[in-house]
């Protein structure tokens, strides 16, 4: 392993240490020593990649949220019409409903510090916005195909975004509800379907 393999390497297990810290100890509770101690790396490591706690959390969020938005644009623009595409999108939830506990966990911290800390709601606001940008885009292409009544496209995009974000927060305290994807696909669904063009 190089240099800059192993690089990569301590970085990835300082933000898996950090994602399990934060999911289960909460932010404030979790400092870098325990990051540290449970990545196995060193302070100077740490702060060789990372200029604070804070930072990994950023960072941590910045992952998560960018992973989703790729995820939305693959899973849409491959579907075969936009309500098919937000469709798909909903029901692939399920998995990370079930099985990303510390990511659900990372989700409620997020919005604990969004409301506490100006540079953390920043950085909470831009993904948030480029997501509304993305349902938005979305709406206005499934209006050209012909699939979706001619609607106010943006306020679509809010509502797509409110409901899926309302979800998110709903799963992360209710965890033994259960089949939330589907419950959101349904709900999409819903919405698609007061949506649609009546031929």
């Amino acid at each position: 392993m190089n240099n800059l393999q192993r690089s990569a390497q301590t970085k990835k297990s300082i933000m898996e240490a950090a994602t399990s810290l934060f999911a289960r100890e909460g932010y404030d509770s979790t400092g870098v020593a325990e990051i540290c101690e449970r990545a196995g790396v060193s302070k100077g490591a740490f702060y060789y990649h990372f200029e604070s706690k804070e930072a990994v959390f950023l960072a941590l969020i910045d992952t998560w949220l960018n992973t989703l938005e790729t995820t939305l644009n693959d899973v849409t623009y491959q579907a075969k019409s936009v309500p098919d595409g937000l469709l798909e999108m909903a029901g692939m939830m399920q998995p990370i409903f079930e099985n990303n506990q510390f990511f659900m966990g990372l989700f409620l911290e997020l919005w604990t510090h969004a409301n506490r800390n100006e540079k953390v709601r920043q950085a909470t606001i831009a993904p948030y916005r480029r997501f509304e940008e993305t349902f938005t885009r979305l709406i206005k292409r499934g209006i050209e195909e012909g699939t979706l009544e001619n609607v106010e496209p943006e306020i679509a995009g809010q509502l797509l975004l409110s409901l899926s974000s309302g979800f998110f927060l709903q799963a992360s305290l209710e965890t033994e509800q259960g089949n939330w994807g589907k419950k959101l696909q349904e709900s999409i669904e819903i919405l698609l379907n007061g949506m649609k063009r009546r031929n």
